[in-house]
């Protein structure tokens, strides 16, 4: 099977260098017609020019495909709307949307000011609902979407000094949690991906071998998939380097506690019970997690 954008549009966040420069090629090279927007920022976001994004623009139309440059700060909600404007008047239409866009400000927790903090979380979280938020309704009323919000092992593992990226990235799997619900009856798709690699962002911190199996070219097969016809919903696939996995959220069994033992002793004394993931359950709503629950607590009132 060879997956094909052809007659689709699609927006690329953060698209005039590295992972975002590397989706837009794909897609364009699969026949997609592609915003490609970069705000030109430095790594922490200071700065802008539409440059780069301008640049990966010639390099689709050399090779005979189409794409339009955009400078919109995705942190801005007006130049979100405004950017989503400009693919619908040109080409009438929007189908797939790759939230790649970010920045960096990493810090200790105790030395990180709050604006550090917030303006990571506005780039990657609130950035991410601005674009999908100005697409979401063309999407609806064309009957079909294909979103893609970029996460990292940052948010799903941790990693030191980067309290308020990964604070983001996990937030994104949130996101994607509840739009793939709503979506659903428009045929609207939403997975996340999570990378690994040599971009702007992590140049200085690896070795020049390590750089060259981080090729962002490798994360990019991953992200086609995802946002391709056949595309799963609510998929959080990890890909660099070669390697492609994905994430499951699963929760144990637990154990119901009568009211006389509902302390924080008896929760103590059997945590290794509550915290047992042989038999683990895996939702895909909240609300089967409060039926879990209700149904524990009549069978047992029973």
């Amino acid at each position: 099977m060879t997956i094909r954008f052809d007659n689709r549009v699609a927006i690329v966040t953060g698209a005039g260098n590295g992972l975002g420069r590397a989706h837009a090629l794909e897609l364009a090279k699969r026949g997609a017609k592609v915003v490609v927007n970069d705000f030109g920022g430095a790594r922490d976001g200071s700065g802008g020019s539409q440059t780069a994004a301008e640049k990966v623009v010639e390099e689709i139309t050399t090779n005979g495909g189409e794409a339009m440059a955009n400078a919109a700060n995705v942190a801005d909600h007006a130049q979100c709307i405004a950017m989503a404007e400009a693919a619908l008047s040109r080409w009438g239409r929007i189908d797939i949307l790759i939230n790649n866009a970010g920045i960096l400000r990493d810090k200790s927790f105790a030395k990180m000011p709050p604006e550090d903090w917030r303006a990571v979380i506005d780039v990657h979280l609130n950035g991410s609902a601005n674009c999908t938020m100005a697409v979401w309704n063309a999407m609806k009323e064309g009957n079909y979407g294909r979103i893609l919000l970029t996460t990292s092992t940052s948010g799903v593992y941790g990693n030191f000094g980067q309290s308020n990226y990964g604070a983001a990235k996990m937030g994104l799997v949130g996101l994607m949690n509840t739009l793939c619900i709503e979506g659903a009856k428009n045929n609207i798709r939403v997975n996340c991906i999570s990378p690994t690699a040599a971009t702007r962002m992590t140049e200085d911190i690896l070795t020049p071998d390590m750089l060259a199996a981080l090729n962002p070219e490798f994360v990019t097969p991953a992200a086609a998939f995802l946002v391709s016809e056949d595309a799963p919903n609510r998929t959080v696939m990890f890909a660099g380097a070669g390697s492609y996995s994905v994430m499951e959220i699963r929760e144990s069994k637990g154990m119901y506690l009568p009211a006389e033992n509902r302390n924080a002793d008896a929760i103590a004394a059997s945590y290794a019970a509550i915290s047992d993931m042989q038999s683990a359950d895996t939702y895909t709503e909240g609300r089967e997690h409060v039926t879990k629950i209700l149904t524990n607590a009549a069978k047992n009132k029973a």
